[in-house]
């Protein structure tokens, strides 16, 4: 019993993982052109005038298709085909598409239900393969049967079951973070921060930027922005330690240091990987400066309006001097233990 239990949670892990990877290309590409939009017609731009009529509001409505759109259901569709593979996905889109209250009857569970609807579905598909058929129906299975049974099937789930409490815990979750106090935002910038630099781009870091995204979905922006200044430290703060102290690291090691700026810039943790691999001590820095520099963010009252994008984005930020500085925070401190832990290693001539 214990085993299958474990096994469930490493299944039900990847899945998110999974669908995270595979959502965050819509992501990407709709909060950068949202955040152009910003740039060029300012924050009311998507209600400042009607969908399209001009240069901004189009590059708006664009970004929205990643954003509003798309990404709830590829989210739902790629954490059921982690569990159940291709036939997942049709009915992992149905959950998801259900999740975003296309029939506005109030049961808008939008992130979190795309999770949770994708899981049931990789799991009612994988159920449904099991199915006892004669020979002569099995070919119909992928693409009629599993398709027909497994739509309907989430759907009335999804409809009659647990769009109801689905919905609720998503207003909840807004009304819990609205009602923080500073200590316990704090308190969450550090958790939140440190899972960020904990395993750079795997669960832990899905899992933190996941929910940064549903309370971004909710209109609470303060996580994101704490989460780009979590993720961008740990590239930045390898780059700065190279520089600094050279005699520290290798020829080899310096070479990186561009990677590891761009990294930076562009929001992509991964990027400081092969170092904390070469010494796993670095991690715990990466950790103690992103948790310190996201505490930082929500305390100050940062806000991100795009999901992704790094530097790039800096005018979607409500401060981005603040922002700057929670940043600059951040690296410097990771980089002045990486600095501390480390030692001169012998040159390449």
């Amino acid at each position: 019993m214990k085993d299958n239990l474990l096994e469930f949670k490493a299944t039900v892990m990847s899945a998110i993982t999974t669908g995270v990877s595979y959502m965050l290309p819509f992501v990407v590409a709709g909060g950068i052109l949202v955040a152009i939009s910003f740039a060029i017609g300012g924050y009311d731009v998507g209600t400042a005038v009607g969908p399209c009529k001009t240069f901004a509001s189009t590059i708006y409505y664009l970004g929205q298709i990643g954003l509003g759109t798309l990404m709830v259901p590829v989210l739902g569709a790629f954490v059921a085909y982690s569990i159940a593979d291709k036939p997942g996905i049709c009915v992992g889109m149905y959950a998801g598409w259900i999740a975003t209250d296309p029939w506005n009857i109030g049961y808008a569970s939008g992130f979190l239900g795309a999770l949770v609807g994708g899981i049931i579905a990789g799991c009612l598909v994988e159920g449904l393969k099991k199915m006892p058929l004669p020979r002569s129906l099995k070919s119909l299975l992928p693409t009629l049967i599993i398709p027909l049974l497994g739509c309907g099937m989430i759907g009335l789930l999804m409809h009659y079951v647990l769009g109801g409490p689905l919905g609720a815990l998503t207003t909840a979750l807004t009304h819990f973070l609205d009602g923080l106090g500073t200590g316990n935002i704090i308190i969450l910038g550090l958790v939140q921060g440190a899972m960020i630099a904990f395993d750079m781009g795997g669960p832990c870091n899905k899992v933190a930027y996941a929910f940064s995204l549903a309370c971004m979905e909710t209109g609470n922006y303060l996580p994101i922005a704490a989460v780009f200044v979590a993720a961008m430290a740990p590239p930045m703060a390898m780059a700065v330690a190279m520089l600094v102290k050279k005699n520290y690291f290798t020829k080899e090691d310096r070479s990186s240091i561009p990677g590891c700026i761009a990294g930076c810039l562009c929001m992509i943790t991964e990027f400081a990987i092969p170092h904390a691999a070469k010494d796993v001590r670095r991690i715990l820095c990466f950790c103690v400066g992103s948790a310190i520099g996201s505490a930082m963010s929500f305390a100050l009252g940062v806000t991100m309006r795009a999901p992704h994008g790094g530097l790039f984005v800096l005018f979607a930020v409500n401060k981005p001097i603040v922002f700057v500085i929670c940043l600059g925070t951040a690296v410097l401190i990771s980089a002045a233990l990486v600095i501390f832990i480390g030692h001169p290693v012998e040159q390449e001539p």
